[in-house]
């Protein structure tokens, strides 16, 4: 895969395609070695330059990191042969109770918990204990504050909320001082609600955005346009992810994590969509995360996507996906059923 862009001002080269993780960190279910091995492998059997890894501490309590050090160290991946960009924010303590006490119910058989820690300290903590579950040959050289918006919304009034944002600012600050000191050489914000990282780009002099469930074939508002545009001049990189939203778009039972149930009025809408969604998927013979790949890079803005694919053959076929263009008519026919909007400009 060709390189398509630079982490904002910084010179750091990363490929159209960057991997996530969470799978690793058996989100929903907890995959066998093997089956890890196997898409690790795949990373680099299909891609030309430098494999792009996204992570993070939450991804399993930290178990993803594991992961991903370990496997590098079996198949012998050279340090300068990947990218490991480390969401921080999350820090690994000892699992109490039969589950973890963060996002019940969405991972599987993890050992350890996780607790938030965003602050000055809080993130340097969670920075060297990332680099630890490494293993230590692999470094993050791309970093960021994870759920800086969840974090906000915990906040019970406004007083509370500034307090919030300003141990926000200051974790920051600490990731910022590290770049300066050649630790990490891009910093950015990776978030789910992508008013939050408007609000903190006003602040924040970022390297990158990664937007998470905000901008798909479902909902793609013509405000995220506009800000992806103005990041875009301000020579801010754009990643896209989570463009399936957490599964649901390509006939999974997640919808941004959340379980849907077709009884309840708000998740039927959903279903009648994806309905709509599918038949005429089928009737152009094209799949539907495949459409959801394409639309989630169409945007000028977009230079990179982050995918989280749990088996090996679909990494081969999502570079298949990047490299043909899908039939004029479908597009069409999806603006005039109102899948997507009648005015996107991108297709």
């Amino acid at each position: 895969m060709s390189e398509q862009g630079t982490l904002g001002k910084t010179g750091l080269c990363f490929p159209t395609i960057i991997y996530g993780t969470s799978f690793l960190g058996n989100l929903y279910r907890e995959l066998t070695e093997d089956e890890k091995m196997a898409i690790m492998k795949a990373w680099f059997h299909e891609s030309e330059g430098p494999v792009m890894i996204d992570s993070a501490g939450k991804y399993g309590a930290g178990l993803a990191l594991e992961v991903i050090g370990a496997g590098l160290e079996k198949l012998g991946v050279h340090p300068e042969k990947v990218i490991i960009s480390n969401k921080l924010g999350w820090y690994r303590v000892p699992l109490e109770g039969s589950e973890p006490s963060f996002e019940r119910g969405v991972w599987a058989n993890l050992r350890f918990d996780a607790v938030q820690k965003i602050s000055y300290n809080g993130i340097l903590k969670c920075w060297k204990q990332g680099n630890n579950l490494l293993g230590g040959r692999y470094k993050s050289e791309v970093v960021s504050v994870h759920d800086p918006d969840e974090y906000l919304a915990g906040a019970s009034n406004e007083q509370e909320r500034e307090e919030r944002l300003e141990d926000i600012v200051e974790a920051y600050q600490a990731l910022f001082e590290l770049k300066n000191k050649g630790l990490v050489r891009a910093v950015g914000i990776g978030a789910k609600d992508w008013a939050v990282i408007r609000e903190l780009s006003h602040r924040i002099g970022f390297d990158w955005v990664m937007f998470a469930n905000s901008f798909t074939i479902y909902n793609h508002p013509a405000e995220l346009l506009r800000f992806m545009d103005e990041l875009e001049q301000d020579g801010v990189c754009v990643i896209n992810s989570a463009v399936f939203n957490a599964g649901f778009l390509t006939g999974g039972a997640y919808f941004n994590y959340r379980k849907l149930n077709p009884e309840l009025p708000e998740d039927r809408q959903l279903f009648r969509w994806r309905d709509n969604f599918f038949r005429i998927c089928s009737k152009h013979n094209v799949k539907p995360g495949d459409a959801c790949l394409k639309f989630g890079i169409s945007p000028h803005a977009v230079k990179g996507v982050a995918l989280n694919p749990s088996k090996p053959e679909r990494i081969a076929d999502n570079r298949r996906v990047l490299e043909n263009t899908l039939p004029t008519d479908f597009w069409k026919e999806l603006k005039n059923e109102g899948i997507i909007s009648r005015n996107y400009p991108y297709l």
